[in-house]
């Protein structure tokens, strides 16, 4: 039986090993792909086999951007779409995205083999490993559909609920990856070409299990239309947008790289395929501490962001500083490895025998004690980014993750090897004080954010508010459940007539305390529903899972009994229902810059701007999600204008009208 757990009460220390653990072993599975192939390639072929493989990278990274565009997009739809409880547009989606990424993947694959021979000098590529980086790029572009798709698969199979088949299907390519490159590289002596190839079977291996989980998809039956490219692939792109424009930068970042080791590489004494090859053994190896880091952050969100939607902040604290503590043991382990063994961690990847083991060594030595000198520091930048986003704040954690790579190190070592003349030993300090920087301004943004906690749990402890808390008034009313929302312009005093009425007839009165509701359902701040719960307009994730966790609470609150819904597409969610009464008011402009004015405090000349923009916006969000006008009134029983009734009147008129049929 599947273990619940419960994320407001069970041990921390459970929680984060529970959810944890999974998110490093599939992160560390995409990095040890790459490993193991560099590994073997540099213990068959050398240096410039290792050279080859990191000239190809960029392409791999592209591969991947492609796949979390089509694949992250294609399961935050899905989740959207189930929440919506559109199942046909869910499948749509599915299927034209699965499509989507078979003829994308396809005509990648084309364009880089035919551009290759370029792609490879822009790269970074010189003579000496050009045919190396020809021969095993080409040999990894015939395997990158199958990458391609089988990922864009993998992220739809864990929207589907079967996290654990997604992680299976990875681990075994890998196995069978680990299996066949010694095999092909030194049993039948295939050099590069080998080492592709291995990998190569091992993503066929991949995609046919994954093809073999879509007949067994649970939340939908895909249909052979639903595998036509139809509208829904917009929506799917601009989901998945954040996680390529991701991938993107760090594309930029190993270009750029590729090409300085290159470029001063040839000016120093170990020329350039020997920086070339260095950074990429080393920066893979990186890659291991950074899966640690950023599998323990990642799975330390959803007990953050519960907890913070939750209002239990002690426990948003306590799990921050453990998440901290625990990434810095990590990254401080792995700076002693660096700084302690650089010569054996290189010596995994090369020969004795090679003509440029010395020289490799030594780079590598240079590279641990200078480029990688402070990169425990990372953790701090890598724990704020994700801790950031699982508060709500995505503008915030985007910037947070581009500080390190785009904002200082790039700049930095444009400074340090040209404007100072340090060449290849500029590039590798900037490195050092890349981190260094990132670390003093990560820290501030993570001290703010912490601070900002136990301000916020201050003003939560004081005695609720009627809009803060549950509103339960004892069931006076004896007809039928009656359940009423009301839809409203803002300023007609539609919440007002709201409240009257509940009061009235002795039913529940959901508006501002939805709030909180919701914000427990999605695991979101509640701040930041807030904020934004009345200007959606997409596409964002976390305002889509936003919406998905009101039309989960209202649909709560209509099963529960009698009660008024205000605002948040209650009419719309509750279309379907008999016994829902949906209700439209409006007013005069006059009477709606009265109200805000005397209610809202707002400047009598700033009025008409602001009732002006918040319709606009709650009309966009309406339209976002429902496909409908707000202002239809095709779409509601009983339209009422409140500048002609007033507020007691027209609750008088609506209570009437429920007591009376």
């Amino acid at each position: 039986m599947k273990k619940e757990f419960d994320l407001g009460h069970d041990n921390i220390n459970k929680l984060l090993i529970s959810f944890a653990i999974p998110c490093v072993i599939s992160m560390l599975i995409n990095s040890v792909y790459n490993i193991v192939d560099q590994i073997f390639i540099g213990k068959g072929v050398g240096t410039l086999g290792n050279a080859a493989t990191n000239v190809i990278f960029p392409l791999v990274i592209l591969a991947n951007a492609i796949a979390g565009l089509i694949g992250n997009g294609a399961a935050a739809n899905l989740s959207l779409k189930l929440g919506e409880k559109k199942e046909n547009e869910a499948r749509a989606s599915i299927g034209s995205s699965i499509t989507l990424s078979f003829i994308i993947s396809i005509l990648f694959a084309i364009l880089a083999y035919i551009f290759l021979p370029k792609l490879v000098y822009m790269f970074g590529c010189t003579e000496n490993v050009y045919s190396y980086a020809l021969s095993y790029g080409r040999i990894v572009l015939i395997g990158a559909p199958f990458m391609i798709i089988y990922s864009v698969l993998s992220s739809i199979i864990r929207a589907d609920g079967n996290p654990k088949y997604s992680m299976i299907m990875l681990v075994v390519g890998a196995i069978i990856n680990i299996i066949l490159d010694p095999i092909f590289i030194f049993g039948f002596n295939m050099g590069v070409f080998g080492g592709g190839l291995a990998t190569v079977i091992g993503q066929v291996i991949s995609f046919i299990i994954a093809l073999c989980y879509l007949p067994k998809i649970k939340s939908v039956k895909l249909e052979k239309d639903d595998f036509k490219i139809n509208k829904s692939i917009t929506r799917t792109l601009s989901l998945g947008l954040s996680s390529f424009i991701t991938q993107a930068t760090i594309l930029v970042l190993f270009v750029f790289m590729n090409n300085m080791m290159t470029k001063f590489g040839a000016l120093s004494k170990y020329g350039a395929d020997i920086p070339l090859s260095v950074y990429g053994v080393i920066s893979k190896i990186n890659s291991l501490y950074i899966s640690f880091v950023l599998g323990v952050s990642i799975g330390a969100q959803p007990v953050i962001g519960f907890n913070y939607g939750a209002g239990n902040l002690k426990r948003v604290k306590e799990t921050l500083r453990k998440v901290l503590m625990i990434n810095f043991a990590v990254g401080i382990i792995f700076n002693l490895i660096f700084i302690l063994f650089p010569e054996q961690i290189a010596g995994i990847f090369i020969s004795p025998e090679d003509v440029s083991y010395t020289l490799f060594m030594e780079f590598a030595t240079l590279m641990c004690h200078s480029f990688l000198l402070a990169c425990a520091l990372n953790a701090m930048e890598m724990t704020t980014s994700i801790v950031v986003q699982s508060l709500g704040n995505v503008l915030l954690a985007t910037a947070v993750s581009f500080i390190r790579q785009i904002i200082l190190f790039i700049p930095l070592a444009i400074l340090l090897s040209i404007g100072f003349n340090k060449g290849l030993n500029g590039i590798l300090y900037a490195g050092c004080l890349a981190d260094s920087l990132t670390f003093i301004i990560a820290g501030f943004i993570f001290i703010s954010e912490y601070k900002k906690l136990g301000q916020f749990s201050n003003e939560t402890n004081h005695t609720k508010t009627p809009e803060e808390q549950d509103i339960v008034i004892p069931e006076t009313y004896k007809g039928k459940k009656i359940v009423i929302t009301i839809s409203r312009e803002y300023g007609s005093g539609g919440r007002y007539v709201g409240e009257l009425l509940a009061k009235n007839l002795g039913i529940p009165f959901y508006d501002k305390n939805l709030i909180i509701l919701s914000a427990k359902e999605s695991g979101l701040a509640p701040k930041y529903v807030k904020e934004n719960e009345q200007t959606l307009d997409g596409p964002k994730t976390n305002d889509d899972l936003l919406f998905i966790a009101t039309t989960k609470v209202i649909e709560k609150l209509y099963r529960k009994g009698s009660c008024i819904i205000v605002g948040r597409c209650g009419n719309y969610i509750l279309k379907d229902k008999k016994d829902v009464l949906k209700i439209y008011l409006y007013s005069s402009m006059e009477d709606k810059v009265n109200r805000v004015t005397k209610y809202y405090h707002i400047a009598p000349y700033k009025a008409v701007s602001t009732i002006n923009k918040v319709n606009k916006d709650r009309k966009k969000h309406y339209k976002y999600y429902t496909n409908m006008n707000l202002d239809d009134l095709n779409n509601y029983d009983l339209i009422l204008d409140v500048s002609k009734f007033g507020v007691e009147k027209t609750a008088e008129i609506i209570g009437n009208i429920v007591k009376n049929n």
